[in-house]
């Protein structure tokens, strides 16, 4: 167990003059879970990529196996041994599950035609490991993000490598899908596997690794055993300053009905179950943030995207805001409307990634920016800027690409640009995956401002206790039915569990 089996030796990296990692050094031994930790921004995700290839212009050495080792691409990592799950999903929306895990590795027969079912088979197994019920031949596009997740998972257990990097695997899986993760790496470590797992989520370094490592501002802060350190400790290394718990203060005082749901449904042709939603009903008030629980496939996202006009299905139901009834057709006829929705698959749905983050703040308020007819770059960059300092942005600049900045600070940029446009309501949608435990409490304190000013949130998160902490109200979901109501002092996560797995065959009527 003390062989070392990797080594990073002096790694050092900038984009664009900022840097994102100096003169970092780690060991990692032979069949252990190394966690790496840190606030968005500290490097993580970057010396990662240096690993994996995805990013070949660096500063420092890697040792690999006792030999210094400098990848050209991806494909040469993998040649050597090293896989990525990406905490950003890569896959080919077009293809199925069984294509995207192979892709680049496509099994063929002469002269050249691809062997589907082969595939298909194996990509099956692969899935049979992770307990997943995704069909092979189920396309990319058709899964929801956890079960995306789940495939990119699969694709680089295909690889058969012996060192695999996990950046946040468990963003967007539910409990049960991560205690079948954690099945799947126990019985790797078993085979003699090394993982490099990043996470924000505490409970599961301390679940998973041996030891931790802690970067901060693109520097190595420490590496401790995991059996030596606590929680706390780790906290404190991450941000330099201990983590303040959320407290509002007084209880938010909300005003009247700014939303009322009714009946609202949505079809699903071609499933048994026939609807993603069911005859939802809810109201939302001004100055409250109203939570969204349910297990993977419930309806959370579904229940956001119809509410923003951005479902491919016509709903059925009522929808009044204000008093008004309203039928939005598409997203620009909601955000008209004062409605606000920050996506679940920020790379997918949010981010317009060949833009720079002036670009992305601003995409939804630019005519504030137009002078003559032509936009003011000048005033379009303070009107960036003023978010990026509200929001506590890590970026060069605002003129730096998007693609530039940690998943953390991508996703904050996207609260920045509805905050901009001054919305009456905020949906927002598993805002705080893959965001550091500072940035979540930071956002927290945000929401709750925007709230006391008279703001309506409705809040979706697949966890319980951010829920539980921040929410006013919890509506749960199971199987696209509205199942449970709690009240801040009713709501236990026993509670919100118990009705979040009530099949819909017991709740008709």
């Amino acid at each position: 167990m003390s062989e070392p089996i990797l080594q990073f030796e002096h790694i050092s990296k900038s984009f664009f003059g900022a840097v994102a990692l100096h003169e970092v050094s780690i060991s990692v031994v032979r069949g252990s879970v190394l966690g790496l930790i840190g606030e968005n921004g500290a490097g993580k995700s970057t010396l990662m990529k240096i690993l994996s290839g995805v990013i070949t212009q660096y500063e420092g050495q890697i040792r690999l196996r006792g030999q210094f080792r400098r990848f050209a691409s991806t494909r040469d990592a993998e040649a050597a041994g090293v896989s990525i799950i990406h905490q950003e999903l890569n896959l080919v929306e077009q293809l199925t599950a069984a294509a995207n895990i192979f892709l680049g590795r496509e099994k063929r027969m002469p002269p050249g035609f691809l062997r589907d079912r082969v595939m298909e088979q194996a990509a099956g197994d692969l899935l049979a490991r992770l307990e997943c019920d995704v069909s092979p031949r189920s396309r990319a596009a058709d899964l929801r993000v956890g079960d995306q997740q789940l495939v990119e998972i699969a694709k680089a257990l295909s690889l058969a490598a012996d060192i695999l990097i996990m950046d946040e695997p468990t963003s967007a899986l539910t409990e049960a899908e991560v205690d079948r993760l954690f099945r799947v790496i126990s019985r790797l470590r078993e085979q003699g596997v090394t993982i490099l797992y990043i996470s924000h989520k505490l409970d599961e370094i301390f679940r998973l690794s041996d030891r931790v490592t802690v970067l901060r501002d693109g520097q190595l802060v420490a590496t401790l055993n995991t059996a030596d350190t606590t929680p706390q400790q780790i906290t404190h290394l991450m941000v330099g300053r201990e983590i303040e718990s959320v407290e509002f203060g007084q209880p938010r005082q909300r005003g009247d009905v700014l939303l009322r749901v009714t009946k609202l449904s949505l079809p699903w042709p071609g499933h048994a179950r026939g609807w993603r939603l069911k005859d939802v009903s809810f109201a939302v008030h001004r100055g409250e943030i109203l939570g969204v629980a349910g297990l993977m496939g419930a309806g959370r996202t579904e229940l956001l995207e119809a509410l923003f006009g951005a479902t491919e299905k016509k709903p059925a139901g009522e929808i009044l805001l204000d008093g008004t009834p309203v039928r939005f057709r598409h997203p620009i006829e909601a955000v008209r409307a004062g409605v606000a929705l920050v996506p679940e698959d920020r790379k997918r749905l949010g981010l317009f990634s060949q833009l720079d983050v002036s670009d992305n703040i601003t995409v939804c308020t630019l005519r504030e920016a137009v002078r003559a007819g032509l936009i003011g770059r000048r005033r379009q960059h303070h009107m960036a800027r003023h978010m990026v300092d509200r929001l506590g942005v890590k970026t060069a600049g605002v003129d730096a690409p998007i693609t530039s900045l940690s998943g953390g600070n991508q996703q904050k940029t996207i609260i920045g640009r509805w905050l901009l446009a001054q919305p009456r309501i905020l949906l927002l949608d598993d805002p705080t995956r893959g965001v550091d435990v500072g940035a979540k409490a930071e956002l927290y304190r945000l929401m709750d401002e925007l709230c006391r000013n008279g703001m309506a949130i409705i809040l979706t998160s697949s966890e319980l206790p951010e829920l539980l902490a921040v929410c006013d109200r919890v509506l749960v979901l199971s199987e696209g039915r509205l199942t449970a109501e709690f009240t801040r002092k009713e709501a236990t996560e026993q509670k919100i569990m118990e009705a979040a797995t009530i099949p819909s065959t017991k709740y008709e009527g």
